[in-house]
C-alpha cells in the first residue's frame, strides 16, 4: 500500500492519467466554463497499487478494526441506509453521498472515536452499516458510481441526508442548530406525500414529565410546563425556538434531547398542552437537511437519474470521479 494522496499519484503519471481523469470528470459534470477543482483523499487513508483507498474501519458488531476498500465499506453502508428494493438511480445517489460523507469525515474529524480507526459502524458517530443486507442492487450502485463524490470549490461537501423532508428541506440552522448554512445546501421542494412516502406527517405524545427531563438535558429550568409554542420558525417553515413555561428552546437541541425517533422532526403543524402532556404534530423524519431518502426515491421512479437527484437537494457543487 501507499499512503500518498489520488492528485500527487496521478500528478506523477503524465498528461495521458489526466487527460482520461478529466474525461471521467466531465462525464458527471458537464461542460462549463468553470474550472472543476477535484478535492484531494486524505493523506491518512492508505491507497492501493490500483489507487483504490483502504480504510481502517471499527466494525461494532464484530468489535474489532477492520482493513475494507472504501467501496466495499460503502456496500455495507448503502444497505444499512436505504432500502435495497429502491431504484437503482436512488441507490446510487445514496452511493454517491455516502462515500463523499466517508472522505469529508477522514478529511475532517482525522480519526474515529475508536482508537486505530478511520471511521466506525457506530451510528452515533457515523453512517449506518449492514453488510449483511448488501445484495447485487447495492454492489451495482456502489460499482456504477465508483469513486464519484460531491464538491464545493475542491472540498468535500457535508453531504447531510435524512429520511423524509415532509415536502421541504431545511438549512443547517433550523435542522441542525448550526449559526451558517453552507452555499451547497439548499432549501428545496420534495415530492413526499402521504400517499408515496412514510412518515410525511407524526404524531407525538409526551409527558410533561418527558419534557422537563428534556429541559434539564438542555440545563434548562422552568417551574412547570404550563405552555409550549412555536417562537420562531426559519425560512423552510421549521420551528428554530420554541416557548416553554416562558423560557425559549432551542427546536433542534430539544428534539435530539426528547429523542429523535419521537420528536421526528421540527417541522411543527399543531401542538396542544394539556394538564398532563403535550402533544406535537409535525411533517417528515430527521433533520431536513440536504437529500431526502424518500424524496430520492420518488424522483428515481419519475426517472432521474442519480446526478439530477443530488442536484435536486444540493446546489453550487461538482459532481466529479476521483479514481476509475
Amino acid at each position: 500500500m501507499q499512503t500518498k494522496s489520488m492528485v500527487q499519484k496521478i500528478a506523477g503519471r503524465g498528461c495521458l492519467v489526466l487527460a482520461f481523469l478529466l474525461v471521467l470528470t466531465l462525464a458527471f459534470t458537464g461542460c462549463n466554463s468553470k474550472e472543476t477543482k477535484i478535492p484531494e483523499i486524505p493523506n491518512s487513508i492508505a491507497i492501493t497499487e490500483y489507487e483504490e483507498p483502504v480504510l481502517s474501519v471499527y466494525v461494532v458488531e464484530d468489535k474489532k478494526i477492520e482493513n475494507m476498500p472504501l467501496e466495499t465499506y460503502l456496500e455495507g453502508v448503502v444497505a444499512g441506509e436505504m432500502y435495497t428494493s429502491w431504484p437503482l438511480e436512488a441507490l446510487k445517489a445514496q452511493a454517491i453521498l455516502a462515500r463523499t460523507y466517508t472522505l469529508h469525515f477522514v478529511k475532517n474529524k482525522g480519526n474515529s472515536k475508536y482508537e486505530g480507526a478511520d471511521i466506525s459502524t457506530d451510528i452515533s458517530e457515523a453512517q449506518a452499516y449492514n453488510k449483511n443486507g448488501v445484495n447485487d442492487r447495492v454492489k451495482q450502485a456502489v460499482r456504477e458510481t465508483r469513486g464519484v463524490v460531491l464538491a464545493n470549490d475542491g472540498e468535500f461537501i457535508e453531504s447531510w441526508f435524512h429520511s423524509n423532508s415532509g415536502g421541504k428541506t431545511a438549512s443547517v440552522k433550523e435542522g441542525l442548530g448550526g449559526n451558517e448554512t453552507p452555499e451547497f445546501v439548499k432549501i428545496a421542494t420534495s415530492p413526499e406525500t402521504e400517499r408515496n412516502a412514510q412518515n410525511t406527517t407524526w404524531s407525538a405524545t409526551f409527558a410533561k414529565t418527558e419534557i422537563l427531563n428534556a429541559l434539564r438535558k438542555l440545563n434548562i429550568s422552568v417551574p412547570s410546563v404550563s405552555s409550549v409554542s412555536v417562537k420562531t420558525r426559519g425560512e423552510s417553515g421549521r420551528a428554530l425556538t420554541l416557548n416553554i413555561g416562558g423560557k425559549t428552546v432551542d427546536a433542534p437541541a430539544l428534539r435530539l434531547a426528547l429523542g429523535s425517533t419521537k420528536m421526528k422532526s421540527t417541522y411543527l403543524t399543531n401542538i396542544e398542552t394539556t394538564s398532563t402532556s403535550v402533544i406535537m404534530q409535525g411533517k417528515g423524519y430527521g433533520h431536513g437537511v440536504g437529500l431526502s431518502q424518500w424524496g430520492a426515491k420518488i424522483l428515481a421512479e419519475e426517472g432521474k437519474t442519480a446526478k439530477q437527484i443530488v442536484q435536486h437537494y444540493y446546489q453550487n457543487i461538482d459532481v466529479v470521479k476521483l479514481y476509475t
